[in-house]
């Protein structure tokens, strides 16, 4: 892990021998040529075979080591502009430097960006493609090692991107800084151990982070929930010794407001499974259950810390779901705070019950919409794999402008249908839903649940994140640490919709 300073700059001066310098080369017929010529300027030796190997096809990059006054490292990486091109490549690519980077004795870093217009037709504006790479150096500069005994000094790492006539603005620096600075509050929150991070103690990391930026943070405590006739959250969360809590959280622009927005968040701070127990490795990463709840919190600091001009309304229910003699039960019914009620048919099934609370307080506030979050089915993992959320919505101009959002950041989103033939599993002989229907379509079921707790009339959608909020082995951002996703995407989209 560095201490990041990033920096623009027009110039490329003289580069020390603790430099890196990467240079990205537009893979077409003008590779050859444009590699030799660069080797030829800045007089670097390489024989044929390195030189040969690097310009086949199936290779993509290639590291040389400094000799005499060069650099210490000089780094290519080759890029095509195809159909099917990858408007991650750059912030991947980046965050796999720093990664690589930490252990060696490197003090400033410059990296040649390309020219916008060879892949403007990717990138939604210029702005936003300067800020891919920040999002890399910074994605790739995570760390979470609170718990090693034997850590690193922090080093400091400047860092310099080179484009002409200066175009990336201090501002966006900071405002991309500002945004990453959410997505590591996200982040600590769901890599943070359980037995650490308690209902009690999100509410408490929400109120420190978030307070001082200008957020109003109320909390129901569980008595308060119990007079609210809150017992979707109050049930779930009766077995631990750590009570249930729901907390709001509110964002008020200084600036005239554009509209108002609620997200809702799952936080399941540990989820056994209750009386329907999970095996041991299904636990295992279950400290992540409230990456619903991270999200939430991530994107609200990320709109104070920039000063976006939209109220957000934030609504976190927490619990733990484990066993105890107070647990509930299978076939235990639920009247929830809507009026409506639930026939308990799997207690690993919580998630959807605790929302069902949020999601109609979030609509008595009236909002222009609702976003939910929650890590909710391991069946939209078996759908979409580990790599993308699914997106179920009752309105698909929400969708559209989701996607449009995804498709910019690399948080990928897949929408799902929502016909009506999948509430059928979910009659319930003795109450007025079931919280579980059959295994086919069970992420769609799921959504169908929550959608009897939002208002007919209320836009709204539901992401589930069950894959891509924990780690996962696909990109270099993502394979040792649960990851954010969802701050950045919803952050764009609400830029968007302000506008």
């Amino acid at each position: 892990m560095f201490n990041l300073n990033i920096k623009n700059t027009s110039e490329l001066n003289k580069i020390d021998e603790k430099g890196i310098i990467v240079n990205f080369l537009l893979d077409d017929d003008n590779l050859k040529q444009n590699f030799q010529d660069y080797l030829v300027n800045n007089n670097i030796k390489i024989n044929s075979a390195l030189s040969g190997k690097f310009l086949e096809n199936d290779s993509k990059e290639l590291f040389l080591q400094g000799i005499d006054d060069n650099p210490y490292l000089t780094v290519f990486k080759k890029y095509k502009v195809i159909k099917k091109f990858d408007n991650d490549l750059f912030r991947d690519f980046v965050s796999s430097l720093i990664i690589k980077f930490e252990k060696e004795p490197v003090k400033n870093l410059y990296i040649n960006i390309p020219d916008f217009e060879i892949v403007k037709e990717y990138f939604k504006n210029e702005e936003y493609y300067y800020s891919t790479f920040i999002e890399g150096l910074l994605l790739g500069n995570y760390k979470f090692d609170k718990y090693k005994t034997d850590k690193k000094e922090i080093k400091k790492l400047n860092v310099y991107l080179i484009t002409e006539n200066k175009k990336i603005s201090s501002a966006l620096i900071k405002r991309t800084e500002n945004l990453m600075k959410a997505v590591y509050f996200s982040r600590d929150l769901t890599n943070e151990i359980a037995d650490v991070l308690t209902p009690q103690e999100l509410l408490k990391q929400a109120k420190s982070e978030l307070v001082k930026e200008g957020v109003t943070v109320k909390v129901f405590t569980k008595e308060q929930l119990e007079k609210l006739g809150m017992n979707g959250v109050v049930t779930v969360g009766k077995g631990s010794t750590n009570p249930p809590l729901m907390m709001v959280l509110e964002y008020k622009p200084k600036a005239k407001s554009k509209g108002k927005i609620a997200l809702v968040g799952k936080g399941v701070t540990y989820d056994a499974g209750g009386l329907c127990i999970k095996t041991a490795g299904g636990m295992l990463d279950m400290k992540g259950d409230m990456a619903g709840a991270g999200v939430v919190l991530g994107v609200i600091k990320a709109a104070a810390l920039n000063k976006l001009p939209i109220h957000i309304l934030g609504v976190v229910p927490a619990v733990e779901n484990v066993i105890s003699g107070n647990s509930f039960k299978p076939g235990d019914i639920i009247k929830t705070y809507s009026g409506k009620t639930i026939e308990v048919i799997d207690t690993d099934a919580e998630g959807r019950i605790i929302l069902s609370d949020a999601l109609t307080y979030a609509c008595k506030q009236k909002p222009d919409l609702v976003l939910d979050y929650a890590t909710l089915t391991g069946a939209c993992v078996v759908a979409l794999g580990e790599s993308a959320a699914g997106v179920f919505t009752n309105d698909d101009k929400l969708a559209e402008n989701l996607l449009c959002s995804s498709k910019k950041t690399g948080e990928r989103l897949w929408q799902f249908p929502m016909w009506d033939e999948y509430k059928k599993p979910l009659e319930s002989d003795l109450a007025d839903v079931k919280n579980l229907g059959i295994r086919w379509g069970s992420a769609i079921t799921a959504a169908k649940f929550l959608e009897n707790f939002v208002d007919e009339d209320m836009s709204w959608a539901h992401l589930d994140i069950a894959g891509p909020a924990i780690k996962y082995n696909i990109k270099s951002y993502t394979n040792k640490y649960n990851t954010g996703f969802g701050v950045r995407l919803t952050y764009d989209f609400l830029e968007e919709f302000i506008k």
